[in-house]
């Protein structure tokens, strides 16, 4: 009876050492996945990150050296249309300048401007002429001694106090004015010289 009694514990024991065995192996085993899927989980969200890294890196290198291409262009071009202006400033101003000190290139523009004045503008209204104060009497007096054609045509002369080289002409009825200073013409001249100045400077860097 007690032969019986052990031999039966002992085959519980065993059974139950046996199962706990493969409970243990097959817990260990499912750790063993679960661990190793944890690491290549890991390893793949590591890649990930590292991937989106290298392309945001790679992204703001771009960028960086797209602004730094752009700052070098906006400086080199800078650099040009200053030496560009400062040689069309050479060219143009200071001629200009000369040009309207000279009495008789003022008289011979106004004498040319306003023979050629299309009637069709004018009407019979006449022209209008403004000058600087400290030119009206010499000018009005050259067009009283050898010009009062134009004069009897309608021409009016009057003094603009806001003018200091030049002069403003246009038709008596105010319908619109058209300006002749030193600044207008400069400005006009550069516009025309600028692009061409440019081009013979800097058209072989292109």
């Amino acid at each position: 009876m007690e032969n019986k009694l052990l031999e039966l514990t002992n085959k519980i024991y065993s059974e139950g050492v046996l199962k706990a065995e493969g409970e243990g192996k097959e817990i260990k085993e499912k750790a063993k996945n679960e661990a190793v899927k944890i690491v290549e989980d890991a390893k793949k969200e590591a890649g990930k990150i590292t991937e989106q890294a290298e392309a945001r890196a790679d992204e703001i290198r771009k960028n960086v050296l797209a602004e730094l291409k752009l700052s070098a262009n906006q400086s080199v071009s800078a650099v040009k249309q200053k030496i560009t202006d400062l040689i069309t400033l050479k060219l143009v101003d200071k001629p200009i300048k000369e040009a309207f000190r000279d009495k008789d290139f003022i008289k011979k523009i106004i004498e040319i401007l306003v023979r050629n004045w299309s009637s069709v503008e004018t009407g019979s209204a006449g022209l209008m002429l403004m000058l600087p104060e400290k030119d009206k009497a010499e000018i009005e007096n050259y067009f009283l001694q050898k010009q009062q054609e134009l004069l009897k045509s309608g021409l009016e002369v009057k003094a603009d106090d806001t003018l200091t080289t030049g002069f403003k002409i246009a038709p008596k009825d105010g319908s619109f004015m058209i300006s002749f200073t030193d600044e207008d013409f400069s400005n006009f001249i550069k516009s025309y010289l600028r692009p061409r100045t440019s081009k013979l400077l800097y058209e072989s860097d292109e």
